[in-house]
């Protein structure tokens, strides 16, 4: 066999099986009202868990929540934000009752602010309609 064959089969071989797949980052929040701006007495606690496939820039999420002033109206992931700042909905999504779950197909721009935490959650209610319980989106480590 040619040494050019060799090669070629060689670079193929390694274009085939050698790319390794894009490990998936985990994010989370705790909600409570405390962390509201401006901060609520709510007694609602919740958790956020979700899940970015950095190769197909798929964002699954999972919301759980309890102890709130009544049913949710609305439910959102905003950005970009520091804790304590306020920003725009970035991804709203159907507010039902615990767990709210689904997934959704990121930009570039939206991933960077989620990886640097600049992301919050908030769920929305009658007696609370600019958000009863928040907690900030943190990369797991």
């Amino acid at each position: 066999m040619s040494i050019k064959l060799i090669g070629a089969a060689m670079a193929v071989s390694l274009f085939l099986g050698g790319s390794a797949e894009a490990a998936p980052e985990h994010f989370m929040a705790t909600l409570s009202g405390p962390s509201e701006t401006p901060p609520t007495g709510s007694a609602g606690t919740g958790m956020v868990m979700a899940t970015l496939d950095t190769a197909t820039k798929t964002f699954d999420y999972n919301i759980t929540y309890s102890g709130l002033t009544g049913p949710a109206v609305a439910a959102h992931f905003h950005g970009p934000a520091a804790v304590g700042a306020k920003a725009p909905p970035i991804l709203p999504i159907k507010a039902t009752p615990s767990p709210m779950t689904g997934e959704a197909v990121l930009t570039d721009a939206q991933i960077s602010s989620l990886e640097a935490g600049m992301w919050y959650f908030n769920i929305h209610t009658a007696a609370n309609p600019a958000g009863e319980v928040r907690g900030q989106v943190m990369k797991e480590k």
